[in-house]
């Protein structure tokens, strides 16, 4: 992943009624200048902060006018309107993992979690699902979006079956490709970054900001290719709909939406017992 420099990019602060504390440690633990107490909007000398207010940790563009923050949110918003409204298993997501087929819980391992949307989803679904995220920016998010779901009594037992991995996926992987037999996962899920020109809101706020501190993907060939050799049963790369598939080999099939598709790479047929 190409990305850019944060330390000149990013500072952590904490709103009154945040975890001061916390926000603090968080600093020192990614190297990034610690701001204290401030209004996002009087920062002139960072872009984005991680901000920690009453509501968690979210990435915030600083300034006058700029948008809410950018969080991990498994409680309320998208992610809980779709664990209590979602389509099941008749979701793009579900069919291009195989969930109709399998006829039982899957293992699915998440290598590019962002802030675990598709992770909450595939959980909800009844997957276990390992998720790695190597922004350390992107995964203290996710980690603190976690925490706030486990003490959420609708989302705890969905959260439950998330397993947060420290570092880089592809290292991950291409160590598991040298061990027999490991423990790995039925299916590995791909949602490399992508050059996006989306104008929509959703992209302005999340992705611009995403952008801000991640950059793009560049290695995503190689990650494929390390999945291919360590899933059980297939890989699944989420692409828009007209972008061209990953470097490497061709999908087995595709499952196309409005906006985006998955391309499915099979290895073998899932377990139907």
């Amino acid at each position: 992943m190409s990305s850019p420099d944060s330390s000149t990019e990013l500072a952590v602060a904490c709103s009154p009624l945040g975890d001061s504390l916390a926000a603090r440690s968080l600093a020192e633990e990614l190297a990034l200048p610690f701001l204290g107490t401030v209004r996002p909007r009087d920062i002139r000398d960072y872009p984005v902060l991680l901000y920690s207010d009453e509501h968690g940790l979210g990435l915030q563009v600083t300034g006058k006018g700029a948008p809410g923050p950018v969080r991990a949110e498994f409680v309320t918003g998208k992610a809980g309107y779709r664990r209590d409204h979602g389509g099941g298993t008749g979701q793009l997501i579900a069919k291009a993992v195989g969930l109709k087929k399998a006829r039982q819980p899957l293992h699915v391992l998440d290598a590019t979690a962002g802030l675990g949307q598709d992770a909450f989803v595939l959980a909800s679904l009844g997957c276990r699902v390992t998720l790695f995220e190597r922004s350390p920016i992107i995964h203290a998010l996710l980690s603190d979006g976690l925490a706030r779901a486990a003490l959420n009594e609708q989302s705890a037992s969905l959260v439950a079956r998330m397993a947060l991995q420290p570092g880089n996926s592809i290292d991950w992987l291409q160590k598991a490709a040298q061990i027999a037999e490991a423990d790995t996962a039925d299916v590995i899920y791909l949602d490399p970054m992508f050059p996006h020109r989306d104008k929509s809101a959703l992209v302005k706020k999340e992705m611009q900001v995403f952008r801000t501190v991640v950059g793009d993907d560049d290695d995503s060939a190689e990650l494929l290719a390390a999945a291919l050799q360590v899933a059980t049963y297939r890989v699944v790369v989420k692409r828009p709909r007209k972008a061209e598939p990953v470097g490497g080999p061709e999908p087995t099939t595709r499952v196309e939406g409005k906006s985006s598709r998955y391309d499915v790479y099979s290895i073998k047929a899932l377990p139907s017992g």
